[in-house]
């Protein structure tokens, strides 16, 4: 079999060459699946399933997770938080221990799932989206600007137990993360 220039080959896959003289077999491409159930009838190429754009992980996938850009973790953080609180309002009339929890739960996730060229979003993000949804959905917020501001303000200082803590949290979570980033770096 005459070689190809890589220029004038076909995309998709590229067939290895064949050893000469040995009878060993081609290396399977890492697409090709194991099982030899996913065969065709006709026993040639594989069967190809597609691939979901919303697909969890799966046995089949590795690698690692996505992670959220610096614009993502905040509008993860702005989404997760004022659904916490909005669930909690429902529930139970007020911003309270729920929406605590649910905010500690958020800054968890952002840390986590953050990039590591953007992990100082994470811990700015949270307070932010803390003090967004205590704004919004705060009940009986007074009229007028003063009044909001004021509410705004005794919120933040009655719940500042959860803001301390979520932030807190993240910035242990990314602090590490960061540490740990560096000594894989440095032993390269």
């Amino acid at each position: 079999m005459e070689q190809q220039s890589i220029r004038t080959q076909p995309p998709g896959p590229r067939r290895r060459p064949s050893a000469v003289g040995t009878d060993r077999a081609a290396v399977p491409s890492p697409a090709a699946p194991a099982d030899s159930r996913l065969r065709s009838a006709s026993g040639g190429a594989p069967v190809r399933r597609p691939r979901l754009p919303w697909a969890g992980r799966g046995p089949g996938r590795t690698g690692r997770p996505a992670r959220l850009t610096a614009v993502g973790t905040g509008v993860a953080a702005v989404a997760g938080t004022l659904l916490v609180a909005w669930v909690d309002r429902m529930l139970f009339g007020g911003l309270g221990v729920l929406f605590g929890l649910g905010y500690l739960l958020v800054c968890f996730q952002l840390a986590v799932r953050v990039r590591y060229p953007d992990l100082p979003a994470a811990p700015i993000a949270g307070p932010i989206a803390f003090a967004l949804a205590l704004a919004l959905l705060q009940p009986a917020a007074p009229s007028g600007a003063a009044g909001r501001v004021v509410a705004l303000a005794s919120g933040l200082a009655v719940r500042a137990g959860w803001l301390f803590t979520g932030t807190g949290l993240a910035a242990t979570i990314v602090a590490a993360r960061f540490v740990a980033q560096r000594r894989i770096r440095r032993t390269r």
